[in-house]
């Protein structure tokens, strides 16, 4: 599905089912250097269970036209234009890694517009190491080797994520390349990092949050451990804590946990 948001065309997945008004809405919003299909099993489940799933690529990023969010709040702020665009009223916002910190600024923005917010993999600050970020601009893909290595805690996934045998780490490498290639005009792997490294908003986002908060963290995680979501789940009386037993790729490396924490946290009130 391509939808029109001042003039870029944007892809939003939809879980192989028809958009419907009168369903509740569910965006995903996917990390650095990944795209709408990094959410396949997660998608394609709520699509069937009475939710309309956009699981969008950001402006710039493989199938989405538009200038690449160089900041957390400018890609909060396309939330926004989005959102709008679709005409939605209200919305759950799903968001992983990069993906969080702008579910989690967009909340802050739109307030009773998001009704439920899931933030998978987060941390603030979101640092990145000096080293890091300077292979992502002179190295990129040396620099998402280094990423895919100390990230993932498992290189074989559970027989419900990608299928039996799919190997976790080349098809990591495989994307990432992928989209790094889709804009030639804007390095997006350094432009992501530099943006989570930058954005020092989240104390004053989590404030402003009025819905439910669902934290999905990963014990083993290395890239955002999860003692680096402890101000902000402080600073979020109404939020709901999970910890799987995985690292930083929740969607593929713990996929059954997060879908069965994700549907435990939405169904009271939306489904």
């Amino acid at each position: 599905m391509l939808i029109n948001v001042k003039g870029q065309s944007i892809y939003a997945y939809t879980g192989g089912k028809k958009f419907e008004a009168s369903k509740p809405t569910m965006i995903f919003i996917h990390g650095v250097l990944n795209d709408h299909s990094v959410w396949i099993l997660q998608s394609r489940f709520f699509a069937n269970h009475g939710w309309n799933v956009l699981a969008i690529d950001l402006p710039g990023y493989c199938k989405s036209s538009g200038t690449t969010p160089r900041s957390v709040e400018a890609a909060a702020k396309f939330i926004e234009d989005f959102m709008d665009a679709a005409d939605l009223k209200t919305a759950c916002l799903v968001g992983h890694s990069w993906g969080s910190l702008i579910a989690l600024e967009a909340a802050a923005i739109l307030q009773e517009r998001i009704c439920q917010l899931v933030l998978i993999g987060i941390a603030f600050p979101m640092r990145v190491s000096k080293n890091l970020l300077e292979t992502s601009s002179s190295d990129p893909m040396k620099a998402w080797k280094m990423v895919n290595i100390f990230s993932r805690s498992t290189l074989a996934p559970p027989p419900s994520s990608l299928g039996p045998g799919t190997w976790v780490y080349g098809s990591s490498m495989a994307l990432g390349k992928r989209v790094l290639l889709s804009n030639t005009s804007v390095n997006l792997f350094h432009t992501g990092f530099l943006a989570c490294d930058q954005y020092a908003g989240g104390e004053e986002a989590i404030a402003k949050v009025k819905c439910p908060v669902l934290f999905a963290l990963g014990e083993s995680d290395q890239m955002t451990p999860p003692k680096g979501a402890k101000a902000l789940i402080n600073a979020c009386p109404q939020s709901q804590v999970i910890y799987l037993p995985g690292g930083h790729n929740q969607m593929t490396e713990t996929p059954e946990e997060l879908l069965q924490a994700m549907n435990d946290f939405l169904k009271p009130t939306s489904i």
